[in-house]
């Protein structure tokens, strides 16, 4: 990840720290896969294809994670850190970030890769942003993508040559809105705050931080985790196919241009069953604790889960009765 202050926010789906969320209430996976798929339904398809659903008046918590609004309350709790860490993003702090992506990016406009930002002007229009972000495309093998939103100054969001190549310009989108997420959930001032937390834990106390700030750590990477599942689920809005945004999470976790089009989603939401029944088990739960303590996204193959389960939910359905189509 990159960045002078803060490490933005992003869709990384294989960094060092990953953390599994606690998925509460896990429905049955087998039946996800045996089941008929989602898109099946015709009010899915509505919002498929050309001509999307636009939501009128959405809003955050229309879509937000419950985990997500947990943590963030917890968070917002803390007098006077919102000010803080907005101060700290001062105009020379941007000024350098732009210079940064400026300089080593290609900014996406109009005139330059116009199909991409058609993409953005749409998926700002689905999910009602209208501070439009700006969008850089950076060299880079590492297929990842990450933003940096705070409302009140100018966003930005970096995609990797690499995920471009990787996806498809539906899959594409589905990551441009994910970003747009942490826009639209207002997530840049906390995600700068956990960044702060874990660099001064890990840089200026070291060894004693474990006993420190263990605790605080923690409550950090539940939060990040949380934060990560809200932006699938406005990955999902914009994309309006749940298929889509599963291939992506798919390729971001084993894919490969080369192989992208031998794979198949079904049999991926196949592995979801099966890490599901290995880890029901005391020894199991205890194991995958074990693994993901210290992550700081989802898993891949449970965020994929928690797609299918929001693709399915009432407030899904309902969010796409009540928005109008689009041209």
């Amino acid at each position: 990840m990159q960045g002078f202050v803060v490490q933005p926010g992003g869709l990384r789906c294989g960094s060092v720290r990953r953390l599994a969320v606690e998925c509460r209430n896990r429905r049955g996976i087998s039946r996800l896969v045996s089941r008929a798929s989602v898109n099946d339904d015709p009010l899915v398809k509505a919002g498929a294809g050309k001509g999307k659903v636009v939501f009128g008046s959405l809003e955050a918590d229309d879509f937000r994670h419950p985990l997500d609004t947990v943590a963030t309350r917890m968070m917002s709790r803390i007098l006077g850190v919102d000010i803080l860490v907005r101060s700290l993003l001062s105009p020379a702090v941007e000024q350098a970030l732009f210079l940064d992506n400026i300089s080593t990016g290609v900014l996406v406009g109009p005139n330059q890769l116009p199909k991409i930002h058609d993409q953005l002007l749409e998926a700002c229009e689905v999910l009602r942003i209208t501070n439009i972000p700006e969008l850089y495309i950076k060299q880079n093998p590492l297929p990842n993508a990450y933003t940096l939103a705070i409302n009140g100054r100018k966003p930005f969001i970096v995609v990797h040559t690499s995920l471009v190549e990787l996806l498809t310009p539906e899959e594409l989108q589905a990551v441009i809105a994910h970003e747009l997420g942490h826009l639209k959930c207002e997530h840049g001032v906390w995600l700068t705050l956990a960044n702060l937390i874990m660099l001064f834990s890990n840089a200026i106390l070291g060894d004693y931080a474990n006993v420190l700030l263990e605790n605080m750590r923690s409550n950090v990477l539940r939060w990040l985790r949380s934060a990560e599942l809200s932006c699938d689920r406005a990955a999902l809005l914009v994309a309006q196919d749940p298929k889509i945004v599963i291939s992506m999470m798919m390729k971001l976790a084993g894919g490969s241009t080369k192989l992208s089009k031998e794979l198949n989603v079904e049999e991926y939401m196949k592995q979801a069953q099966m890490y599901e029944k290995a880890t029901s088990t005391q020894l199991g739960s205890m194991l995958r604790r074990s693994q993901t303590d210290y992550l700081t996204h989802p898993l891949p193959i449970l965020r994929v889960v928690e797609i299918e389960k929001f693709a399915e939910s009432g407030k899904y359905r309902k969010l796409l009765r009540e928005g109008r189509r689009g041209n």
